[in-house]
């Protein structure tokens, strides 16, 4: 285990940053798992850099340290010739927090006659307590030809793929033929006010033809390190949470009631355990699960097979859903995730509140959800409350032109790989982004092993060469878009 150095935090200077090198030929993960120090070209070093102090921010809610961020990136930017005019650090009030976006435009001829293209990412996380990490989440570790650390896959990756092809394109002297705009967003882990403020609020700024969220998407390898698809994110659930609260009189505990309200919330919940959504599809997802069931074995490949060819097929959907992943791509889902109840230890609880995250279908509304709720409780004693404001998001039509470029830049690096659009069971900044009337594709670059993804999770980690790999990866990308 080693911390990586501590590089000089002043931007390289443009012509050092101006060597670049050739996509990367087809291998393997585990054949590009060099250490690190083979990685000796300016602009990975700049960009190992912008990752470290990234990470070192805990840009967790409570801390507020997302401003801070959006300066240091926005320095890095200036420092790299962006001018002051085009970068733009916006600050938001998050539920009584001090968030930030950063907005940067990278300039183009305007040749193409086209509207830009955003470019998305996060500067948020979800917290990490020291405490509980085998190594300091707040510090950038690389061990066994992997990156450690709070946020290394999600999403200061992201933002600094995105970061760094920006510095990297400018120092090579490219003008792309339309303009490429950065948007990282101060609060997607939480409420999502910069993101909704940054469409709905400063639309002059971020106005695209269509969007690129850096988190969202990717590559999955096999357990060899071999590349097996990758996907494109097209679609996304929404997010909505409510509260089943349930209140009594309470009393002594000495003298038990024949009500109890924690007892009563646990009824409730068992019964929203046992509820299931109807089956939905999408066009993308059934394209999904049809590619997918070529590099999927055995029975779940089948049951794959066969609910793309009929969608009513409920057998192969209860095939479908056993897998935790699949489940969330096939209906609305609702899941209890925090408790309070009571008050003190020797008496009757007066109060019990159940959380419960649900994530929404395309389609689906949060009136809908929480009334599928109430009727599958069915206790008028129990209510059902709903948490904010979500907005259900509409699909993206896929793009050729955005399939092909994503393509293109995947296959510099592994060529053949199948590239399939899915729909992501989880919520992200592309949800506000489409219901503004920006269509929205979610791609990394990032490849790795699902048994290798802790994202939210303990010791946060990415293979060090899905790092560098993702540099090449973007650097195609924009200049395929970019004309």
């Amino acid at each position: 285990m080693r911390q990586l150095p501590t590089l000089c935090t002043a931007a390289l200077t443009l012509a050092a940053m101006s060597c670049a090198s050739p996509p990367l030929e087809a291998q393997t993960e585990t054949q590009l798992n060099a250490s690190s120090t083979d990685y000796t070209e300016p602009y990975q070093q700049r960009a190992l850099e912008i990752y470290r102090d990234s990470i070192a921010m805990r840009t967790a809610r409570g801390h507020e340290q997302t401003p801070v961020l959006a300066e240091y990136l926005a320095t890095a930017l200036r420092d790299g010739g962006f001018p002051e005019a085009d970068i733009h650090v916006i600050p938001f009030d998050s539920n009584g927090e001090n968030v930030a976006a950063l907005v940067a435009r990278y300039r183009g001829d305007g040749s193409s006659g086209k509207k830009p293209v955003l470019l998305v990412a996060h500067m948020d996380i979800v917290d990490a307590l020291p405490v509980d990490w085998a190594r300091d989440p707040f510090t950038l570790i690389e061990e066994d030809g992997y990156f450690f650390g709070r946020a290394t896959h999600d999403d200061k990756y992201g933002t600094t793929m995105l970061t760094a092809a920006f510095l990297r394109l400018k120092a090579d002297g490219y003008v792309p033929d339309r303009d490429l705009i950065i948007a990282f967003t101060g609060d997607e882990e939480t409420a999502g006010r910069s993101t909704s403020g940054l469409v709905n609020e400063h639309r002059d700024l971020v106005d695209a033809e269509f969007a690129l969220n850096a988190d969202a998407g990717g590559g999955i390898l096999d357990s060899d390190g071999l590349p097996v698809s990758y996907r494109i994110q097209a679609a996304e659930k929404t997010s909505a949470s409510f509260e089943i609260i349930v209140t009594n009189p309470g009393g002594h505990s000495s003298a038990p009631r024949p009500d109890n309200a924690i007892y009563q919330l646990a009824g409730a919940l068992k019964k929203i355990e046992a509820h299931k959504f109807p089956v939905q599809h999408l066009d993308i997802t059934l394209d999904y699960l049809r590619q997918s069931a070529d590099v999927t074995p055995g029975e779940l490949g089948e049951a794959m097979r066969a609910f793309a060819a009929d969608p009513t097929d409920l057998q192969a959907a209860d095939i479908l859903a056993r897998d935790p992943g699949l489940n969330g791509i096939l209906r609305t889902t609702c899941v209890a995730t925090m408790l309070d109840a009571g008050h003190a230890g020797n008496a009757l609880p007066q109060s019990a509140t159940a959380y419960v995250n649900c994530r929404m279908f395309p389609g689906d509304e949060a009136a809908y959800v929480r009334q599928a709720l109430a009727d599958a409780i069915d206790d008028p004693e129990v209510e059902v409350k709903g948490l904010g404001d979500p907005v259900a998001a509409p699909a993206s039509p896929l793009r050729d032109d955005v399939t092909s470029a994503i393509t293109k830049a995947l296959h510099a690096r592994f060529p053949g790989t199948p590239v399939i659009p899915f729909m992501a069971p989880y919520a992200t900044d592309g949800a506000a982004i489409r219901s503004a009337g920006i269509p929205t594709y979610g791609t990394t670059g990032l490849f790795t092993r699902p048994e290798e993804v802790f994202v939210h999770g303990l010791n946060e980690r990415i293979p060090v060469a899905s790092f560098y790999g993702g540099l090449e990866y973007w650097n195609v990308l924009l200049r395929e878009l970019g004309g």
